[in-house]
């Protein structure tokens, strides 16, 4: 795998985003993601997993600058890709904990959204769902995952604004369960799976399955029609623009 790193310890297994600086997400990372979870789901030997990225950053969300350059065909297929990873990722069974270790704006976030909990680094990051200020029309799939753990209200209005959380504002919203010192985030996360992995296996998994029966419905469902939509969007002018700001200013960087 080029774009994640997998180690095993104890029956628990570590996955480290692990693309470039900033952990963008790509065709490459997202299948190499969505096939190691579906390989883990039916591996007897792993009970639970962490997700984590590196020093700074856990994801930046997804790879705008590769994006853009996407024929129509491509940028579907990209498209229904991520959803289908969104789907995977929410319907995985086995404890999930993510530890947060730099910024997880945009798709970063939706990947901690979709874990049982969420640990954040302390410092100067950012957390949340900001595709709308970029002109990204976010699927009802995502927005549900956001209000699952936020309420209704709260994503609504952090949605509609693009709202970035400080580790603070996220841990106070119910974005994030806890903030710790970034040296032990990977001691708090292991902490935390441990206790899941305790408990007697099929109980545990089939209770998490019970919980999100209306997410993973929404996670699964036909969203083609909105893809349509959010599509449409996405090679409209105005998106194209703003788009395309942004990757300049990346670039500069």
């Amino acid at each position: 795998m080029n774009t994640i790193k997998v180690t095993i310890k104890d029956h628990l297994s570590i996955i480290t985003l692990d693309r470039g600086k900033s952990n963008a997400l790509n065709r490459e990372m997202i299948t190499e993601l969505n096939d190691i979870l579906i390989n883990i789901s039916g591996d007897p030997n792993i009970a639970g997993v962490i997700i984590t990225g590196k020093e700074h950053f856990f994801s930046a969300g997804l790879d705008l600058i590769e994006l853009y350059n996407y024929s129509e065909q491509e940028a579907e297929s990209f498209w229904h890709l991520f959803l289908n990873f969104t789907a995977t990722i929410t319907s995985f069974k086995k404890p999930l904990v993510a530890a947060v270790n730099g910024h997880s704006p945009a798709g970063g976030c939706v990947i901690a959204l979709a874990c049982d909990y969420r640990i954040m680094a302390e410092g100067k990051y950012i957390i949340g769902l900001n595709e709308v200020p970029v002109g990204i029309i976010v699927p009802n799939s995502i927005f549900n995952l956001y209000s699952f753990w936020i309420g209704q209200a709260n994503a609504t209005r952090s949605l509609l604004e693009g709202k970035l959380f400080t580790p603070e504002e996220a841990l106070q919203v119910g974005l994030i369960d806890e903030v710790v010192n970034p040296a032990s985030i990977l001691t708090a996360a292991e902490r935390k799976i441990r206790k899941y992995m305790a408990m007697e296996r099929n109980t545990w998994e089939q209770s998490k399955l019970n919980i999100r029966k209306d997410l993973i419905a929404a996670t699964t469902a036909d969203q083609s029609e909105a893809l349509q939509v959010m599509l449409k969007q996405w090679w409209a002018p105005t998106t194209r623009s703003i788009l395309k700001t942004i990757i300049d200013n990346l670039q500069k960087k």
